[in-house]
């Protein structure tokens, strides 16, 4: 009896050791790496932070895309401060795999009446963990964070998950990828707004041409050489195409 006893309790120890020892080595869930974040300017963030009552007999407006939106947001809000209540989610909404897992966050359980929405910068970028430049853009060595195929799988996705808000839809083309940006190959972005367009004919979305509007700034309005970002009178003139194309879907006031 004894003898029996000791066994199982020997045999009690070993369990144990073997059970923390395999829970020990279960990896910890890793924070998001510096490749998976999405760079927004320090001078564009406070688009972010841009806070404006819902006043009831407007129209709502719901800003979807990366820091080039952010920087917008705030010029289209005083743009259509008489018109509509714009808003956005408190983030860089990045690429299309980041739009799939906050959508539904980021769209609340407010009644949305205009959507524009953008995303292609962050999922044509290359990037690679080891490189240390922000965002860890890297098209030499890097990995292409989204491919041109699963983009276009995820945006119908987006498109689908967007249409059943009922609100109106506006699709933001992507802006120009200039010569000399370190993550991005100029022209890619063409390719992706081909992708993307296929997506919103198929669903009969209307495109604002932020690609078109970009490119033609040939360079003036770029925060420096090869730098996808604007300088404020750059985000201003975005802002007001912007603006017109939601006028265009039609901003009634509520009764």
């Amino acid at each position: 009896m004894i003898k029996t006893t000791t066994s199982i309790f020997s045999f009690a120890l070993l369990l144990a050791f073997v059970l923390s020892n395999t829970w020990a080595a279960k990896p910890v869930a890793a924070k998001s790496s510096k490749a998976s974040e999405f760079h927004t300017p320090k001078d564009d963030r406070e688009g972010l932070r841009q806070k404006r009552d819902l006043r009831p007999y407007l129209p709502n407006v719901f800003l979807i895309g990366d820091s080039i939106s952010i920087a917008y947001t705030i010029p289209v809000a005083e743009l259509l401060k008489d018109e509509a209540n714009v808003q956005r989610p408190k983030v860089n909404c990045g690429n299309t795999e980041a739009g799939l897992a906050g959508l539904t966050e980021w769209l609340g359980n407010q009644k949305w009446d205009v959507i524009h929405f953008n995303w292609g910068l962050h999922d044509l970028k290359y990037v690679n963990p080891e490189v240390k430049r922000v965002g860890n853009l890297d098209k030499v060595n890097g990995t292409q964070a989204v491919p041109l195929e699963a983009y276009e799988k995820n945006l119908e996705l987006l498109v689908e998950q967007l249409e059943k808000t009922g609100a109106k839809l506006i699709w933001a083309s992507t802006s120009h990828v200039p010569e000399g940006e370190p993550g991005r190959f100029a022209g890619d972005e063409i390719k992706y707004n081909a992708v993307a367009r296929k997506v919103m004919e198929r669903h009969g979305i209307p495109v604002n041409d932020l690609h078109a509007l970009t490119t033609s700034f040939a360079g003036k309005y770029s925060r420096k050489r090869g730098d996808v970002h604007y300088t404020k009178e750059g985000s201003q003139k975005i802002a007001a195409q912007v603006a017109d194309a939601i006028r265009q879907q039609g901003l009634a006031k509520k009764k």
